[in-house]
């Protein structure tokens, strides 16, 4: 692989009840984790989601109730995955919208902070997307010239975009060569936003809320006066690391630290 790593990246997909970060659980979640001298280590987990499968999700990975029932929980392997993941990048297809933010909240479930953002980033997607912009069988075809055996096994779509990853830094001598570069070239960075989308922001000091009706408006003001509000984000569908924020706030009244660069200007 033609990237200088200068930490573990950890390139993973993951097999779910369903689409959605927030309410649907990890099935099957497979890693391959590169170190810095190239060496490789594999990791499957196969787990018991604790509610039922959907046919239709079953029709797509195969992966039934009667498969996974005596399978341990996610909370039964969070150690062991937390520990596994700690200190590494992150790496998948499509990771960036429903991988990462999945595992996130699975972390979130059993009390552990994945932190997601302090992690550098590299989507194989959005290179595929700002390179090619198809999907990833296309992507194995394109870049391989194979055809994606297995698709939508968690294993096979793991290794499929390892190849991929590989094949995109053979291809396009542009593109970054460290992970750091890599991770800014795909998803430029305000170090003013606290979350990956900026939907909490640094103004002057303070934590603000930067969408909506509030934007703007300090968190510490808005929980002495409208606290509501705040729950209304820890009960909405924002990214896990802005709910267990404002939660963290709500509960034992703390903040994150304020970063050099954002602290006022004297």
């Amino acid at each position: 692989m033609k990237i200088n790593l200068d930490r573990p990246l950890i390139v993973f997909d993951i097999e779910s009840t369903g689409t959605s970060p927030r309410q649907d659980r990890i099935i099957e979640l497979a890693v391959i984790k590169v170190m810095p001298d190239g060496t490789e280590e594999s990791r499957c987990w196969l787990l018991n989601p604790g509610v039922h499968i959907p046919e239709q999700t079953t029709a797509i990975h195969g992966i039934s109730d009667e498969i996974v029932k005596d399978c341990p929980t996610f909370a039964d392997k969070a150690d062991e995955i937390f520990e596994f993941f700690d200190g590494c990048d992150l790496s998948g297809f499509n990771a960036d919208r429903f991988d990462i933010p999945c595992l996130e909240e699975e972390f979130a479930r059993v009390g552990k902070a994945f932190c997601s953002s302090q992690r550098r980033h590299i989507d194989v997607q959005r290179i595929y997307h700002r390179m090619e912009r198809r999907d990833l069988s296309a992507a194995v075809k394109f870049y391989l010239g194979r055809d994606h055996e297995g698709a939508h096994g968690a294993e096979a779509d793991t290794r499929a975009t390892l190849d991929v990853l590989r094949a995109q830094l053979e291809r396009y001598e542009e593109l970054p060569r460290t992970s750091a570069q890599m991770d800014e070239f795909l998803v430029p960075r305000d170090p003013l936003n606290v979350d990956r989308n900026g939907l909490l922001r640094w103004k002057d000091g303070e934590l603000t809320v930067n969408f909506g009706k509030k934007k703007g408006e300090s968190l510490r003001k808005l929980f002495k006066l409208e606290p509501n509000y705040l729950r209304w984000i820890v009960k909405g569908d924002f990214d896990t690391e802005v709910r267990m924020i404002v939660n963290d706030l709500l509960q034992h009244g703390r903040l994150p630290s304020c970063p050099p660069e954002a602290m006022p200007k004297k």
